[in-house]
């Protein structure tokens, strides 16, 4: 297992400064800023988009950068701002190239982002849009960690962009990107926290900024029925639903959620999803849990439960975490599943687990928001891994 940490800015580090950062938010946001400096407010939304396409095109982290900017005005702004990322407390590289991140967002406030490569296009930064979850579904560590609070938008933008420092992906225009998607399927429930989550994608799809396409951003539910049309009318993105189970009493137990919206009402905001069709299809995660939800008459009850949404399976090896209750199914379970599924038309890839040796793998993220010393994550990493 290779480790790499970032000390560069502990999170028990003092900040270096007390200023506001402009990284990471949206245009609306920037004009908002530019006109509380006294920009005539005719020059605000010029001023608003030059500094939108330094921060979000080029990636720059010092306004002296900002070569078309007048000098006084890049004077002004690095009185009142920075340009700075959120710290990050650890960044760990698995042994299959998945990195993660625990960003912290403030005291006692940290959050877990995740870079697959090799998913999507080239590769698909994971991120969170809450610290912590209410929903306590029973096979995800994240669901063992109480919320602490919602991410804001400026945060969940940040996200990415420390993963695009990382990868070294300035400017947006980069034809050879390492970063093409990005997934809501951090920590969280996206839908509980939508207004945030809206203005983080809309500033992540900004073709002037980031610039990664709506149609490469997905954002996973575990079924917060009245907010999923919602969704799709605001934000265009690709829907997940975190389903693993195909009736009400063993959803209940694994997606507690399931009580207050039960299938029928998630199938019914499901089909009421804008846009749905061929080229727009809903991911199903289903998770695969030895002598629970793996038998072949559930694979065929998936089947009936999907029929008539244009849908895609993504079956997920379940990945253990340090006291979880299940056990993964055996391989040779979850291939004779995938093919009652791929038999009925639907194509259900079995999600090959990505980051397993630094716990970065779907359903293992969990941050206490508590620093903990790099020698007790290494020995929670490789316990993880054996």
């Amino acid at each position: 297992m290779k480790v790499e940490l970032d000390l560069s800015r502990g999170a028990g580090s003092p900040a270096v400064t007390a200023l506001p950062s402009l990284a990471g938010m949206s245009l609306a946001a920037l004009k908002a800023e530019v006109e509380a400096m006294g920009v005539d407010p005719k020059k605000a939304n010029m001023r608003a988009k030059q500094l939108r396409r330094w921060i979000h095109h080029f990636g720059v982290q010092d306004f002296a950068d900002m070569t078309d900017v007048a000098k006084e005005l890049r004077a002004q702004l690095a009185e009142k701002y920075v340009l700075a990322r959120p710290d990050v407390s650890d960044h760990q590289v698995s042994r299959d190239g998945t990195q993660k991140w625990l960003t912290r967002f403030g005291p006692g406030v940290e959050g877990e982002s995740v870079y697959i490569p090799g998913v999507g296009k080239a590769g698909a930064l994971c991120v969170s849009s809450q610290v912590g979850c209410t929903l306590n579904c029973t096979f995800c560590h994240t669901g063992t960690q109480k919320l602490v609070r919602n991410l804001t938008a400026q945060e969940i933008v940040a996200q990415v962009l420390i993963a695009r420092d990382q990868l070294a992906e300035w400017p947006s225009s980069n034809e050879d990107r390492l970063l093409t998607n990005i997934v809501f399927m951090g920590m969280g429930e996206p839908l509980y926290n939508l207004d945030n989550v809206a203005e983080a994608i809309d500033t992540i799809s900004d073709g002037d900024g980031i610039s990664i396409g709506r149609r490469r951003i997905t954002v996973s539910t575990a079924g917060v029925a009245p907010k999923i049309p919602e969704l799709g009318a605001r934000t265009g993105a690709m829907l997940a639903i975190s389903l693993h189970a195909t009736h009400d009493d063993l959803r209940n137990e694994l997606v507690p959620i399931n009580r207050k919206y039960n299938l029928k009402e998630l199938f019914d905001a499901i089909r009421a999803y804008p846009d749905l069709g061929n080229s727009k299809r809903v991911t199903f995660e289903y998770v695969m849990l030895k002598g629970v939800n793996d038998t072949l008459a559930e694979a065929r009850d998936l089947v009936r439960l999907l029929k008539g949404v244009p849908a895609k399976i993504n079956l997920i090896p379940f990945n253990p975490w340090p006291g979880s209750p299940y056990e993964c199914s055996d391989w040779e379970t979850i291939e004779a599943f995938a093919e009652v599924v791929n038999r009925a038309g639907y194509a259900s890839p079995i999600r090959t687990p990505r980051g397993r040796d630094i716990l970065a793998a779907c359903g293992q993220l969990r941050s206490e928001s508590v620093k903990k010393s790099a020698a007790e994550r290494r020995r929670e990493a490789e316990a993880a891994g054996d």
